[in-house]
């Protein structure tokens, strides 16, 4: 099996003022005059990771990555204002036009997956190819499965740690008590909801139990951004049309893509991939046997790998 590419270090960072009093990090890695691709992260407001820069060839790839608003080293920290996927959509398109990069491969895991898709589908002449893990599809019924009804029947002991925060007569709708407690005057109850709505998320990423993931979905940073920012995206049905990504698929027809998922993805479960790939069938699907939905995951990580080193000698 494939696994990450040794640790690297950016030979360039960026602080990009947008819209709204955002500014955000974004750095390059890698080789200056190689493929350009963008790295897109999760949550919404999850940031970036250094392992990210690993599954990319350093040889190969001009490595982008950036930190959503609100969070990562973008500031201000956890702000929702401005904060909407049609925002991100255009940073991104910032972001390119910076650098002066024509088109580029995007990847994106969970929401970076959403969020690629969106873009790709608003900008497919600036998009070479598409690798997407862990389909997040931002549909009602997604989250209502992970946030309301449904992962609650898989993991029943993490879920009662999630539900504590909330008072019974608030539960026939978590997200809307999670939000009035993220968005409130309140600083102590705000932190305890963000704890425990980030550490729900991240007890529930992998298949089997992993310390350094849980670690980093409880650590304070990514909890506020994570928390508040999620929370406030799927209050607002994350931006986007009913079922948008489905019925614009064919805006995808032409673009290479592979999407792996995990077959025991508890946080956005396999249908979601396969929705995609019957929208779009021109994409490969991987299934990975023995995992869920963290990137970290052995099999996810070869997975990966393996379809960034084909798109390098694909568009190389």
């Amino acid at each position: 099996m494939l696994e990450l590419f040794p640790p690297i270090e950016p030979y360039r960072t960026h602080e990009i003022a947008v819209t709204d009093g955002h500014r955000l990090y974004a750095e390059e890695c890698g080789n200056p005059q190689g493929l350009p691709v963008l790295f897109v992260h999760g949550g919404p407001g999850a940031g970036c990771e250094r392992y990210h820069r690993q599954l990319f060839d350093p040889q190969i790839y001009r490595i982008v990555l950036f930190d959503q608003r609100g969070c990562g080293k973008s500031i201000p920290h956890a702000s929702l204002t401005g904060n909407t996927t049609q925002a991100l959509v255009a940073d991104m398109e910032s972001i390119r036009r910076l650098l002066g990069i024509e088109r580029w491969v995007i990847f994106g895991g969970s929401w970076g997956s959403t969020l690629g898709l969106v873009y790709a589908q608003t900008h497919p002449e600036r998009v070479l190819g598409l690798i997407l893990r862990g389909i997040f599809l931002c549909r009602p019924r997604d989250i209502a499965w992970f946030y309301q009804d449904g992962a609650s029947f898989v993991l029943p002991d993490y879920w009662q740690d999630y539900l504590e925060v909330i008072s019974v007569d608030e539960r026939n709708d978590m997200v809307h008590a999670y939000y009035r407690r993220l968005t409130g005057a309140d600083e102590v109850a705000m932190m305890a909801a963000a704890k425990a709505w980030s550490l729900w998320e991240g007890r529930a990423s992998t298949l089997l139990p992993k310390a350094e993931v849980v670690d980093h979905f409880a650590s304070s940073l990514t909890a506020l951004s994570l928390a508040r920012i999620e929370c406030h995206y799927f209050m607002n049905n994350s931006f986007l049309e009913d079922d948008q990504i489905l019925r614009h698929a064919g805006r995808l027809r032409d673009i290479p893509g592979v999407i792996v998922h995990g077959r025991y993805d508890v946080v956005c479960p396999l249908e979601q991939a396969w929705a995609l790939h019957r929208a779009w069938p021109q994409a490969r699907l991987q299934i990975i046997p023995d995992a869920g939905h963290s990137a970290t995951e052995r099999g996810i990580v070869d997975a990966l790998v393996t379809a960034t080193n084909q798109f390098g000698v694909r568009f190389r």
